[in-house]
């Protein structure tokens, strides 16, 4: 018997369980907090839903196979396909805007490094049928208000902020040309982990002019509203920068705006992206993004035929489990028991079943000993479950009708009827 999980995939143990369950309870609050409405599809999807997003080249990230009805399917690496193909299905059914999040599996055979695994769990929410600047900022509202439902403050994460069509209208007006616009693209969102001069080298053999080239790193370099607009205003494309003013300032009325960094370096590397694109990241940048998304409006169209503006993000569990736990988030544990009942000697045991099933059909969580012990030694295992009070039943307690609470954190004791403390005792 293997003694460990495959590379790249996780055991979840009741305490790593316990997370889990508190993320994706978040996720959930959050999302319906903002109306929007749960789906899932299936894990194993048609090959070529993937490969026509994203060409040839996925399958060797996929976990891909042949199966026994001699069909070519893979496990889901993401859902945005199988979104787009449930919407293209019920397109006229649907009232728009569509208002809809997952929290999929999604599996990819890739290389482990920190923060990436080759299985996690995403939360997906995504837009459809709203083309303007405010459901873009909804959306980013939604991202930042699950940061502070975990308990974290603009000093711990930032929302960095681009726009797709601000950064074409600016490389134009720099010389890149729109065959170059994809390198030039790729540069920028490598701006930030490769070095310099090898990026001027990748430029170069692009084909940019040394002008050009140099325009390329002057809008990476960009920071803020102010400079993103004033350089469009030299451009003479103010109405690019329109969305993404408008974004920003929902996000400031929302009261949010202490999060917000306007940062042209964000370019998402999905080519299907098409306007305003944001990340997630940890105040200190020393993990990887938290969250990414932005609007994909082109999408929906080329996947499942249905001509509608879109936008979304995904959130996994895995490196925000990491920020968590380095932010010591306090977490729900994994059982939450009310009591330990306790029998005093054997002959209580049958009174302490009974208790046992009528407080749980009370929706009470309760646990006892599985088999008697001295009375030390049940109170002492009360005290590791968690137990917050030992109800103690003995042969005095039976005969009165009584049950004696022992409070297993202050240490002090009440004798109680039994009447009340299976009515009303722990509301």
């Amino acid at each position: 018997m293997q003694g460990q999980a495959l590379p790249g995939f996780r055991d979840f143990y009741p305490d790593e369980l316990a997370l889990r369950t508190h993320i994706f309870a978040t996720w959930r609050r959050v999302a319906t907090r903002y109306g929007f409405e749960v789906l899932d599809g299936p894990p194993l999807e048609p090959l070529d839903l993937y490969t026509q997003k994203s060409g040839e080249e996925i399958i060797g990230q996929l976990y891909e196979f042949t199966d026994k009805g001699d069909r070519r399917v893979a496990l889901r690496p993401e859902m945005t396909p199988t979104l787009a193909r449930m919407v293209g299905a019920r397109a006229q059914a649907l009232k728009k805007p569509i208002r809809w999040f997952s929290i999929p599996q999604l599996f990819r055979y890739e290389r482990q490094q920190r923060g990436r695994l080759r299985e996690h769990f995403q939360l997906n929410l995504d837009l459809i049928g709203e083309a303007g600047p405010l459901a873009d900022a909804e959306l980013m509202a939604a991202a930042v208000d699950i940061m502070r439902a975990f308990g974290l403050g603009p000093k711990d994460v930032r929302l960095r902020i681009s726009d797709r069509r601000v950064l074409r209208a600016l490389l134009l007006g720099h010389g890149v040309t729109e065959a170059q616009l994809p390198g030039a693209f790729a540069a920028i969102d490598k701006s930030e982990r490769d070095p310099r001069d090898v990026i001027a080298q990748r430029l170069t053999q692009g084909g940019l002019t040394d002008k050009a080239r140099d325009g390329v790193f002057q809008v990476a370099g960009l920071k803020g509203l102010n400079a993103v607009n004033e350089a469009l205003a030299q451009a003479g494309s103010t109405d690019a920068g329109e969305p993404l003013s408008a974004a920003v300032g929902a996000l400031d009325a929302m009261g949010l705006g202490d999060f917000v960094d306007v940062d042209l370096t964000i370019v998402r590397g999905l080519a299907y992206y098409t306007g305003i694109v944001f990340e997630l990241f940890d105040a200190g940048k020393s993990l990887r993004a938290i969250c990414g998304g932005g609007r994909y409006d082109g999408l929906l169209k080329a996947l499942g035929g249905v001509d509608l503006p879109a936008l979304g993000f995904g959130m996994g569990d895995v490196v925000l489990g990491e920020l968590l736990r380095e932010r010591k988030a306090v977490i729900d544990p994994a059982v939450r028991l009310d009591a330990f009942l306790v029998s005093v000697s054997a002959e209580d045991i049958p009174a302490v079943l009974k208790l046992a099933h009528e407080l749980r059909d009370r929706d009470v969580g309760v646990e006892y000993g599985l088999r008697h012990a001295a009375l030390r030694k049940q109170i002492e295992l009360a005290a590791a479950r968690g137990a917050p009070r030992a109800i103690i039943i003995g042969p005095e307690e039976r005969k009165a009708g009584e049950v004696v609470v022992r409070d297993l954190n202050a240490g002090t004791e009440e004798r109680v009827p039994m009447a009340k403390l299976l009515n009303g005792y722990f509301r």
